[in-house]
């Protein structure tokens, strides 16, 4: 596999040199800033990219761009722990970034060894990803579709959605985009609260929630303390923590706990999901599961399924990495599999006769 790293430190470049020296099938070649990885791409023809965001002479976005242009593939941004760096981050992942991992120390991180393992596995996943942008993706691109992901998109059912009281969503890999597609077609007057599990470290999630706020009708929070769940909000789980359902005075709340070390991703789909059964009846329960590495979430929700709830697998045609919603569909989980274009408008149809929560509290 040949990998470009595009980083203007010297210091960064040695580091990252010598903690890829056991990785023997990768060919690594280095790049000083974005127009040196622009000179390099032709003549390398790298599988996977990862790439700074604070360079000179050319930015790590302004580079983005242009990869994406000239040939695109699928590129990992490499961060800074703050929230300059995760608005930036966001502004990569819409121009087709597949994914990013956060330095720990800021711009020049010597230590990178908390984050190496983190780094090589998305590097080796990203070669499965597809590389585009979000806009493409709405725009109607036509993707490749392979029999693993139409077999299962017949429906068997229209579920019956009217009692529903909560609508749950897990995400990792590409999600931010998927995310951000669904919640921009969902009103205002959406008759659900939606609670969302999208793996991403601290500090990313405030911005995350922030720009899907600006983008959407729907309020969109994170969510940092315990908070009764309001139909037509959207509660974003912290990032590097996790998120339980309770039931409190007779009404939904969702509460940020610490990471439980059992879970291996956080926020945890699998502990989001798990919670919401211990209070609320499967049938009233609507999960869907996006793009993502992993199996994280996808035994609770094929439960969800299972015991009467409804749920959507994003498809294989549109995820960035198929894993987590490939997993729900293997467990026979998946009510229906869909494009994530058409997600929200499955869901507008599934709960048009749903009670909002609030009226139905007060009755």
């Amino acid at each position: 596999m040949k990998l470009l790293i595009v980083e203007d430190s010297a210091l960064m470049r040695r580091v990252l040199r010598e903690n890829f020296a056991d990785q023997d099938d990768l060919e690594i070649e280095f790049a000083r800033d974005g127009e040196d990885a622009l000179d390099k791409l032709a003549q390398f023809e790298p599988d996977v990219i990862t790439l700074d965001i604070n360079m000179p002479k050319m930015d790590g976005l302004t580079c983005l761009a242009h990869i994406m242009e000239i040939r695109p593939c699928p590129v990992i941004m490499l961060s800074s722990l703050t929230e300059r760096g995760a608005m930036a981050t966001f502004e990569a992942l819409e121009l087709g970034a597949v994914d990013f991992v956060a330095k720990p120390d800021g711009t020049v991180s010597v230590d990178m060894s908390s984050v190496m393992d983190e780094l090589k596995r998305k590097i080796r996943m990203a070669t499965q990803t597809r590389a585009r942008t979000r806009r493409s993706m709405r725009a109607g691109a036509k993707p490749r579709v392979s029999k693993a992901s139409a077999a299962p998109a017949q429906r068997t059912r229209f579920p019956n959605c009217a009692a529903s009281e909560l609508l749950l969503i897990g995400s990792s890999t590409g999600g931010p985009g998927a995310v951000q597609t669904i919640l921009e077609d969902i009103p205002a007057d959406f008759p659900l609260p939606i609670l969302i599990s999208q793996h991403m470290p601290p500090k990313f999630t405030a911005a995350f929630s922030h720009r899907l706020n600006e983008a959407c009708a729907v309020d969109v929070v994170e969510l940092s303390e315990t908070c009764p769940l309001q139909p037509g909000t959207v509660y974003l789980a912290a990032g590097g923590r996790d998120v339980v359902v309770r039931r409190k005075l007779k009404r939904l709340v969702a509460e940020t706990v610490p990471s439980d070390p059992k879970y291996v991703w956080h926020p945890s789909v699998s502990r989001m999901v798990d919670s919401a059964l211990d209070h609320v009846e499967a049938r009233k329960l609507i999960g869907v599961m996006l793009t993502g590495m992993g199996d994280d979430g996808s035994e609770e929700m094929a439960r969800i399924h299972k015991e009467g709830g409804a749920t959507i697998a994003e498809s294989e045609e549109t995820a960035a990495v198929f894993g987590m919603p490939g997993q729900l569909i293997e467990k026979g989980g998946a009510t229906c599999v869909l494009p994530v274009q058409k997600i929200a408008g499955e869901l507008l149809r599934w709960t048009e006769n749903t009670i909002p929560a609030r009226r139905r509290q007060c009755s």
